[in-house]
């Protein structure tokens, strides 16, 4: 099949229209018609339907919609890695990233691949879900838990992460320090929301959970943590284990350690047709080492 044909016939399932299709691909709105008329007619079946409220996708169109997705992923991908084999890391990475990552830790990060890579850019997009993003135009995806995107990707955790809750001393001081789960019921909860997770819902190291009511929820890890310095109640949030720059040792306090908590890993992946990008070969190495290092400072 004819990837251009793929490209309009995805356009049109996603603007809902070949007028806006044609606008976003900058191509002739007859140009773009007739890739689509080509696709359906290799296929032999009518992918979309024209209706007085615009375009409709058939069944046999979602599925081909789908499965077009990663073909030109794929594609995309495959072009690269034949066009940078041999050379020095260089040109844009683009890269998607879960939201509320803190900047302390991507900003030395940052530095340290220009440093090693000056001819190398970063293109940065965050996303509270970025596995279910559109990946087409994404070198590289970071995201929380084992879960990654589907379609043939590689999938590397560069970092464990820890989830408990964290209050700041004078919260504590103010409100009292809970001694039991039954204890957090009498506090402001502020709760971290993973995609497809129940943030009313907390882990226990036993397995279990417990449910609590929540007076704040969000999917910006770092947004949260700044509520809980500020005193604005207890946080479950994903901890890297990072000081806060600025922010004196010991004012964020564990609260039931013992009891609420779990692991996480952070992930990142790329497109398996990319895997000997010189590229993404560096950066996956760099992230390995600064990960290495930060768990190092921090003794664990």
């Amino acid at each position: 099949m004819d990837l251009e044909e793929f490209r309009a016939f995805l356009g049109v399932v996603e603007t809902g229209s070949f007028l806006a299709a044609a606008t976003s691909l900058n191509m002739a709105r007859a140009t773009l018609r007739r890739r689509v008329e080509a696709l359906e007619a290799r296929a032999g079946v009518p992918l979309l339907e024209r209706s007085a409220r615009g375009v409709v996708v058939t069944e046999a169109g979602a599925v081909l919609a789908a499965r077009g997705r990663h073909v030109l992923q794929e594609a995309s991908a495959l072009v690269a890695s034949v066009r940078e084999i041999g050379r020095e890391p260089v040109g844009v990475l683009r890269v998607l990233m879960p939201m509320g990552l803190p900047p302390h830790a991507l900003t030395p990060l940052f530095a340290a691949l220009r440093e090693a890579f000056p001819r190398l850019s970063l293109q940065l997009r965050f996303s509270e879900d970025p596995v279910q993003g559109a990946l087409e135009d994404v070198d590289l995806l970071v995201h929380f838990g084992p879960e990654g995107p589907e379609g043939p990707w590689l999938s590397h955790e560069v970092w464990r992460l820890r989830e408990w809750l964290l209050a700041s001393s004078a919260y504590l001081e103010r409100r009292g320090t809970p001694k039991t789960l039954e204890d957090l019921a009498g506090h402001e909860l502020l709760a971290w929301a993973p995609p497809g997770e129940d943030p009313r819902v907390l882990p226990t190291l036993t397995g279990e959970s417990i449910e609590v009511e929540p007076t704040l929820v969000s999917a910006d890890v770092h947004c949260l943590r700044q509520m809980v310095l500020a005193g604005h109640g207890i946080g479950f949030v994903p901890d890297a284990l990072l000081p806060d720059p600025g922010v004196p040792e010991g004012l964020l306090v564990p609260v039931l350690p013992e009891l609420v908590g779990r692991q996480r890993g952070l992930h990142v992946v790329f497109p398996a047709a990319q895997a000997g990008l010189p590229k993404l070969r560096a950066i996956l190495q760099h992230v390995r080492a600064f990960a290495e290092r930060s768990a190092a400072l921090r003794g664990g």
